[in-house]
């Protein structure tokens, strides 16, 4: 929870890691180049007091996480969100068993998404059935631009991937989340398009589709589709840090979104261990759009505490304490109704 002038925000982080990617877990160059490209973002994008050293970097484990993510960093409840990058380390880079146990130990405070690729056919969609029922998943991560030996990614809209759409429908897997963001060495750019997001939504109107790093640097695009698919969400993980590095960047981004799709369809993400949520937080609510950015309005308070926390809880049906809810709009509260 964080407190600020009398105002209270429950916090959700939706994008949230532990991973691993010291020397001995690195399968090759690409292992390297991805987590020196992370680094790269983490370096250049914080500010100099919470920049991290590069060997605690590369794997921070359990203990780091809680103290950074739930002492410190005000988060009410975190998402985690797994990523395989199985050619590229030996057990994978998002270490999804540290991480799920993690989430069972701590059932009020983590949820665990994992992750599939629809490349693996129907083998994978038997993994996928044992992992719903093991790891009662609400949520799955994907990354379309994830290499599977001679494939460098691949489209939400393909036949396999349909299937597993239908798939996770069937399991009751509700919350698409899709890293359709900045390319990551040495990913390809393309296959991070939002393109497919556009195809899927309209098809699959029983999912909701976060669309994690909110298409950047694709965001135009991003909107114009999101504006009109009403299960579209936006996830601020990697947008947040420019409130630091250019903060008139940010003022753009988050003007844009609240024009184009709303403040009940943006999540707040910090990406950890890219970045901790503590300076996340307090400098998104201190933020405001500057005076002479006029075509974007003012972001509001209750606009930051959707975004900060209340839209995420909504999607995963997570409680939020009576001090923490806003309002209900006059046509929702007790003894009212239709006159």
């Amino acid at each position: 929870m964080y407190e600020k002038e009398g105002e209270k925000y429950f916090v959700v982080d939706g994008h949230v890691h532990i991973w691993d990617a010291r020397e001995a877990n690195i399968k090759n160059v690409h292992g390297r180049q991805f987590i020196d490209c992370f680094y790269d973002y983490h370096r250049n994008l914080s500010p100099e007091e919470v920049i991290w050293d590069y060997d605690t970097y590369t794997y921070y484990g359990a203990e780091r996480f809680l103290k950074d993510v739930f002492e410190d960093g005000y988060v009410d409840h975190a998402i985690f969100q797994a990523t395989l990058l199985r050619d590229f380390y030996h057990n994978g880079f998002g270490q999804t068993e540290e991480a799920f146990g993690l989430a069972r130990k701590n059932p009020g405070k983590l949820t665990y998404n994992h992750a599939y690729d629809p490349r693996d056919g129907e083998a994978g969609l038997a993994q996928l059935r044992r992992d719903a029922e093991r790891m009662n998943l609400k949520g799955v991560k994907l990354y379309t631009a994830e290499w599977h030996g001679d494939s460098r990614g691949y489209k939400l809209d393909e036949p396999w991937s349909r299937r597993y759409l239908e798939e996770c429908l069937e399991l009751g897997i509700r919350n698409i989340h899709v890293h359709k963001g900045p390319t990551i060495r040495p990913l390809d750019r393309d296959a991070f398009d939002v393109a497919d997001i556009d195809k899927v939504a309209t098809d699959y109107l029983d999912l909701n589709f976060i669309v994690e790093h909110v298409g950047l640097p694709r965001l135009e695009d991003f909107c114009w589709i999101a504006t009109q698919e009403s299960n579209v969400y936006g996830g601020l993980a990697v947008a947040m840090p420019f409130i630091h590095a250019r903060p008139r960047y940010f003022a753009q981004i988050i003007g844009e979104l609240l024009y184009w799709i709303g403040e009940d369809k943006i999540l707040f993400g910090s990406d950890y261990a890219l970045w901790t949520p503590k300076w996340l937080v307090e400098r998104f609510v201190d933020f405001q759009i500057p005076e002479d950015m006029a075509e974007y309005a003012p972001i509001t308070t209750e606009q930051k505490k959707k975004i900060l926390g209340l839209n995420a809880a909504a999607l995963y049906d997570i409680d939020v304490p009576r001090q923490f809810r806003l309002p209900a709009p006059a046509a929702q509260t007790a003894g009212s109704g239709p006159r």
